[in-house]
């Protein structure tokens, strides 16, 4: 039987991606894939919401942080979401194999920070932390990256409550009604399968108590997405970044990488077998689902590489 450390295999890859497409401009994003299962054996299953499925499916569903920048987008890290009937369960862990110190419950926001903090701890150069509203509706992880002084541009709900123009507490679907029409811009956030994906975008200062000078110079946003053929559809960030840096283009972009992680999910399972496993055990999940992003991100290197060669003076054309 092979022995070897799944978390010491993590490492490399983070150390390759970052070696290979390190960005101080890149953002950091958290996201969840689910991954059907039958029976109720395999690791972490149980009847859950998966995003995969889009609905309520016996699953496991693994949280996984993403590198993005203008050089491509790779994994870096992974964890697996340990619902609260496992951790309630001693005998069942064991069976599984998950170690004592991970028999403990962890939302899939603490999951995402502990991973975030390894990252930050190992120096990973990167400008900006994005994620969807199941990251950005926990406030201890965004108290944590402003701490931190770590930009983040993070959805929430519309039923958020922030502080505006005062220690007054609104909701941010009613700041983003009570927009003028003069407050829209419309900025292209990335390409999409059917070219620029363009929105229209309109930014709110919030308030916050800052009583030194150096916290003033951070400023706190509401940003908000609307369809420019729908705008009724709306979605809603909560951004925190140095306010000399930040613009509603430069925000609005932050927000568009998280379309990134989207499309690594659908390149790591249809292309590097990222799903594609049958192991029950908590060593077995993490050694396949490292494996299958270290393929991921060799695949993402590749192509940069040859993107790089095409376009060099003695490349093909």
């Amino acid at each position: 039987m092979a022995r070897w450390d799944a978390e010491a295999a993590r490492e490399v890859l983070r150390a390759y991606v970052v070696e290979a497409l390190g960005d101080a401009e890149a953002v950091l994003i958290v996201d969840e894939t689910g991954f059907l299962k039958k029976g109720t054996h395999s690791v972490g299953v149980q009847r859950q919401y998966s995003g995969t499925a889009g609905r309520v499916e016996n699953s496991q569903v693994g949280v996984f942080l993403c590198y993005a920048c203008r050089h491509g987008a790779a994994f870096i890290d992974r964890a697996l979401y340990l619902p609260k009937c496992w951790v309630n369960d001693p005998a069942r862990c064991a069976e599984a194999g998950v170690p004592e110190q991970a028999r403990r419950f962890q939302t899939k926001p603490a999951l995402a920070r502990t991973m975030l903090e390894r990252a930050l701890d190992a120096g990973v150069p990167c400008g900006w932390v994005t994620g969807d509203a199941v990251y950005g509706k926990d406030r201890k992880p965004r108290l944590w990256l402003e701490a931190c002084q770590q930009p983040f541009v993070l959805a929430v709900a519309g039923n958020e409550p922030v502080w505006f123009d005062g220690p007054q507490t609104h909701r941010v679907a009613a700041l983003a009604k009570a927009l003028p029409e003069t407050a829209w811009q419309r900025h292209a956030v990335g390409a999409g399968s059917k070219g620029a994906r363009t929105f229209e975008w309109a930014w709110v200062p919030l308030w916050r108590l800052q009583l030194s000078a150096e916290e003033r110079t951070w400023g706190h946003w509401l940003v908000v997405r609307r369809n420019c053929n729908r705008p009724e559809e709306r979605a809603y960030y909560i951004a925190f970044a140095p306010r000399a840096e930040a613009t509603l283009e430069r925000l609005a972009k932050v927000a568009g990488q998280r379309w990134a992680i989207e499309v690594g999910f659908e390149l790591a399972k249809q292309q590097c077998g990222l799903d594609e496993y049958e192991v029950r055990r908590w060593p077995a999940w993490h050694r396949h689902i490292t494996l299958a992003l270290l393929a991921h991100a060799c695949l993402v290197v590749l192509q940069r590489r040859a993107k790089k060669g095409a376009l060099s003076p003695g490349g093909s054309h």
